[in-house]
């Protein structure tokens, strides 16, 4: 297990942009895949992307094109760019190590307004 920790959730318009970003406590180029999901009030959490140690990523129907998944081995720091906002991106961002079973930070708030 590791510890994650989220940061750069806010408050921003429709349109804008927030980039959120996961520290890693130890080497993530052992962590075979990092993702980022979500949950809106009154919704089942959510996958929004992830990329694997190799690069590879996947993203939901509903961002692609707007959001961004990358890592940096050598920060141990995983990163969402989040594009073009829209009000139904507004929830609480989860990082995650090793999938629903693995490591989980506490999560950033990122509220879109209209």
């Amino acid at each position: 297990q590791v510890q994650l920790m989220e940061s750069g959730g806010g408050l921003v318009q429709a349109g804008g942009s927030l980039r959120l970003s996961c520290a890693v406590s130890g080497s993530i180029i052992s962590i075979n895949r990092m993702s980022w999901y979500r949950q809106a009030p009154g919704k089942p959490r959510e996958l929004v992307a992830s990329i694997t140690s190799g690069g590879s990523t996947n993203y939901a129907d509903s961002v692609k094109g707007r959001f961004t998944i990358s890592r940096d081995n050598a920060k141990n720091t995983v990163y969402l760019q989040m594009n073009t906002l829209k009000p139904e991106d507004t929830a609480v961002y989860y990082c995650n190590a090793w999938g629903l079973s693995g490591s989980w930070g506490q999560g950033t708030q990122v509220t879109v307004s209209s």
